[in-house]
């Protein structure tokens, strides 16, 4: 289905300005519908010959969370013209909100049609008293379950008709500040209506509960709700900055959200004007009680820091570990000795790697191109060959669990390593004179990765000089395949092969399962 900024860009001539306008119309209007207990539908008059019957277009449409819907079928794309729409065509012809007019059936459902005019007003037009109807809002109440409304729907439905002239005057909906990508709280998590004064003359019981929360266990009809803010905040600078925010309202601006704290509980409020016909002669205020939410939010933050900390001190030990090895290596006398602890540090050092990255993310995975490719590094330059070689990466590993980076990196580890010092010409005597090698001359191995299936297909080729004769890799005596082999078929729960290539060289082509374990 087509976005509401494809639908008008294709049909109509508005400007970027009107439709960011409807955009922002459209993220708010759940607010308008709720209150009303009815659908809301955005109409746009199609572009065409002046003398022809108008012909509108749905691009946006929000059924209310508070009754029934009206429409069963989306309505977003649909085009209708002729009487079907005389009621839209009378809202922007003569710029007011049409409410007169019998209800009509969808099928099995009685509705009764309304239809609000939506204009846009920057600060030129309200200097000059104009503005332009830019689109129709269309509200539509499903009828089959009326009934004599609550002193709660009546409160609703007296406040979404405030609203509705906003909308009609242009001052609804209010500006968004930065950071703010919803008009959450909702109209069910609490309402409270204030007259011009600031007094409360409504709560809803969820509102009512949730300033028993923050402390006060009286009515809140009849107080002044930003003295009450200021009294009942924990600290005096929010306390006064929830109270000015309310007054800010009362005077028709629309302030950005914020949250109050007392005795332990937390209430998020969002203050609107009301300012029917440019008139202020109140606010609403919308609480939601979310102290169980942030109290699992900063349970979560502790705990995200908490495994960021504990990967960055697994990280120093390994470092520290493969430091002690280092300088063991230095000591031992026995050529084969002093190998086998380099190739300790090396792995030590692979699995320290992604230890760093993961106390560096917030979540228990890594961006794994960048660990490969500092591994790859590392390969030629500890790798005991003269013989120039090139590490290139093809394809992207792409973000990978911890459990799976840690056993991949040092398979990946092995089996460049193998790939550099085994399959190109060794420095066997060290008392040989130095021959520069021709830098036309060089070898090269290449990493590729991509996904397939929910599998990691991984392949490490060289242009080396192959396996040798009566190789096997399964029950070999090398450590190091040893381990890949292990690795590979058993933390990984994968297959690794072996084998020589078809353009002279070796390549290890692993496949490694990503399904969750």
């Amino acid at each position: 289905m087509s976005t509401l900024r494809d639908l008008v860009q294709e049909h109509t001539s508005l400007s970027p300005v009107d439709i960011d306008h409807l955009h922002r119309l459209a993220g708010d209007w759940q607010l308008l519908s709720d209150l009303s207990f009815a659908d809301l539908l955005l109409w746009v008059p199609i572009k065409g010959e002046p003398r022809k019957p108008r012909e509108f277009l749905c691009v946006a449409q929000v059924r209310p969370v508070t009754a029934p819907t009206a429409y069963q079928d989306d309505q977003v794309g649909k085009i209708v013209g002729g009487p079907e729409v005389a009621h839209l065509d009378v809202a922007i012809t003569q710029e007011r909100i049409w409410r007169e007019g019998d209800p009509v059936w969808y099928g099995d459902t009685p509705a009764r049609h309304e239809a609000i005019p939506v204009r846009r007003r920057d600060a030129t037009d309200v200097e000059e008293g104009y503005s332009e109807v830019i689109a129709v809002i269309g509200r539509d109440t499903n009828l089959s379950t009326a009934r004599t409304p609550s002193q709660l729907e009546l409160n609703y439905l007296t406040t979404a008709d405030d609203l509705a002239q906003m909308v009609s005057d242009g001052t609804f909906p209010p500006a968004r500040h930065p950071g703010e990508t919803t008009s959450a709280p909702r109209v069910g998590d609490g309402l409270i209506r204030l007259d011009a004064s600031g007094k409360v003359t409504y709560a809803s019981p969820n509102a009512q509960s949730a300033y028993r929360r923050l402390g006060f266990n009286s009515h809140l009809v009849g107080e002044e709700l930003a003295k009450l803010a200021s009294r009942l905040s924990a600290d005096p600078l929010e306390g006064n900055d929830a109270a000015e925010r309310i007054l800010a309202s009362l005077r028709g601006e629309s302030p950005a959200r914020m949250e109050v704290e007392a005795r332990g509980a937390m209430v998020l409020t969002r203050a609107l004007p009301l300012l029917p016909a440019g008139v202020p002669i109140g606010a609403l205020v919308l609480v939601r009680d979310v102290t169980e939410v942030r109290r699992r939010e900063r349970a979560l933050m502790t705990k995200d820091a908490t495994i960021r900390e504990i990967h960055h001190r697994v990280k120093n030990n390994l470092q520290t570990v493969a430091a002690l090895l280092r300088l063991q290596a230095r000591r031992v006398a026995a050529p084969e000795a002093k190998m086998a602890l380099q190739e300790s540090v090396r792995r030590v050092a692979s699995i320290a790697l992604v230890h760093e990255t993961l106390s560096m993310s917030s979540e228990e995975a890594v961006e794994f191109d960048g660990i490969v490719d500092r591994v790859a590094t590392a390969a030629t330059d500890v790798a005991a060959t003269s013989f120039p070689v090139r590490m290139r990466r093809e394809g992207t590993f792409g973000i990978l669990p911890a459990e799976i980076a840690t056993s991949l990196v040092m398979v990946l580890n092995e089996l460049l390593i193998n790939a550099v010092e085994h399959g190109f010409p060794a420095d066997e005597d060290d008392d040989a004179p130095v021959v520069e090698p021709d830098p036309d001359q060089f070898g090269e191995v290449v990493v590729s990765a991509y996904r397939f299936r929910k599998q990691l297909h991984v392949t490490v080729a060289d242009t080396g000089k192959g396996l040798p004769d009566g190789f096997k890799f399964e029950g070999g005596n090398r450590l190091g395949l040893q381990i890949v082999h292990a690795l590979a078929t058993g933390e990984l729960r994968g297959s690794i092969e072996l084998r020589n290539r078809a353009g002279g060289g070796t390549e290890a082509v692993l496949v490694v399962p990503l399904e969750k374990r």
